[in-house]
């Protein structure tokens, strides 16, 4: 059944800017910028008259998919405007039971090289998106933390570190070594 209107609103914190041009969103405040084209989806996004604050999404006769699409796209403007303010942070530890991996950070934080997964000889890089910083953890042995703004690049990047140890050709009941996401949060804890 299609709906005439859906809507949803959105309200935008204090010092965070926001502007929509044809469906291109930009997000500016304390951590920096972030923009995003959505233009592929069919949707009418705009400032609320009189609000600085306030945004709505409408779509109209739309069906499930496309009333779908609406809250995805405000589930994207909300992370973007955590990524402006709090920023997000990701922690992975590497997890071995004889052969330890040894994680090498270069680049000043924009690459990873893993050495010594499962004993092998084969060194793994592993480049991160933009935006995003790897630096090993004082406080934990073993641990990788990512910042970013951006929660997709972060997650995209902690998942191709993750994607690279992967276990291939065994039984990976028994075979448990690899680097994983051990926490997900923002940098500014509330």
């Amino acid at each position: 059944m299609r709906d005439v209107l859906s809507t949803e609103e959105l309200t935008i914190p204090e010092g965070v800017t926001l502007n929509i041009k044809s469906r291109l969103i930009t997000v500016e405040g304390p951590r920096g910028k972030l923009v995003k084209n959505v233009r592929h989806v069919n949707m009418d996004i705009q400032l609320v008259k009189g609000k600085e604050n306030q945004v709505t999404l409408a779509v109209w006769q739309g069906g499930r998919k496309h009333v779908a699409c609406l809250r995805t796209i405000k589930s994207l403007i909300e992370n973007m405007v955590d990524g402006v303010t709090k920023g997000f942070r990701y922690k992975m530890r590497a997890v071995y039971a004889h052969f330890p991996i040894n994680c090498i950070i270069q680049d000043g934080g924009s690459k990873v090289e893993i050495r010594n997964f499962l004993g092998e000889k084969r060194v793994r890089h592993v480049n991160m998106l933009d935006g995003v910083t790897i630096s090993e953890s004082k406080a934990q042995k073993d641990e990788l933390i990512l910042e970013g703004n951006d929660v997709q690049n972060v997650s995209q990047s902690a998942a191709s570190i993750q994607g690279v140890c992967r276990v291939r050709n065994k039984d990976i009941r028994k075979f448990l070594d690899g680097v994983y996401v051990s926490h997900r949060g923002t940098i500014e804890e509330e």
